[in-house]
């Protein structure tokens, strides 16, 4: 799942490894998410080590008896001098970066940032380590961002797969995979479970977003 919204994606600024918790209306939508997922068996549950996805995954795991490990190979993709900008002021103070499509990362590397390739080898070390220390049919939440996800897609569905899927992953929102193998079954891609207020609301998958991912 990814993590419920900061005041960084209501404006639309990159966040990557900058620190920037919930806003309320992101813990707002942890608890959507707690109470959608509440009647949902779980084995393990693991995050990324930034506060936006770690408190995300702890509302959800609130009252279970379960630990949440928390994994920097979960983390955002590191942007960098990006980080605290919106694209407009990257287009304006990066050239390179101008005419490029307002996706982040994933066709251009940041100064000083990581590229898509390096985001996608630290997702597929997460995985390969999920799958090896998990039992079969096991059931993990991970509490992640939205480059982590897309690097996730690209790891068990090949590149070209994951690109017609034509993404992009709303705050608060809910992806399952079925590992099997080296690839993955979809069972459920960017299910929102909350309103932009982070109201409980009826579940829908793929709407356009309001504010961008913008990790």
């Amino acid at each position: 799942m990814r993590h419920g919204r900061t005041s960084w994606n209501a404006e639309a600024r990159f966040q990557g490894h900058t620190d920037v918790p919930l806003d309320a209306i992101g813990r707002a939508q942890a608890a959507a998410l707690a109470a959608a997922l509440r009647d949902e068996p779980l084995d393990a549950a693991v995050a990324s080590d930034l506060s936006r996805a770690r408190e995300t995954a702890e509302a959800v795991l609130k009252g279970r008896d379960i630990p949440l490990v928390l994994d920097a190979r979960w983390r955002e993709m590191a942007f960098g001098a990006w980080e605290g900008l919106t694209w407009s002021e990257i287009a304006a103070r990066f050239p390179e970066s101008a005419g490029r499509p307002n996706e982040g990362g994933r066709f251009v590397t940041p100064t000083g940032g990581e590229s898509f390739e390096a985001l996608c080898r630290r997702v597929r070390s997460a995985v390969i380590d999920l799958a090896a220390h998990g039992r079969p049919g096991s059931r993990v939440l991970v509490g992640t961002h939205a480059g982590p996800l897309h690097a996730l897609l690209r790891v068990v569905l090949g590149q070209d797969e994951a690109a017609a899927l034509n993404v992009r992953f709303e705050p608060a929102s809910i992806t399952r995979l079925r590992l099997r193998g080296a690839g993955a079954t979809i069972l459920a891609l960017n299910e929102r479970v909350a309103d932009e207020e982070g109201t409980l609301a009826g579940r829908s998958a793929s709407a356009p977003p309001q504010n961008g991912e913008r990790g």
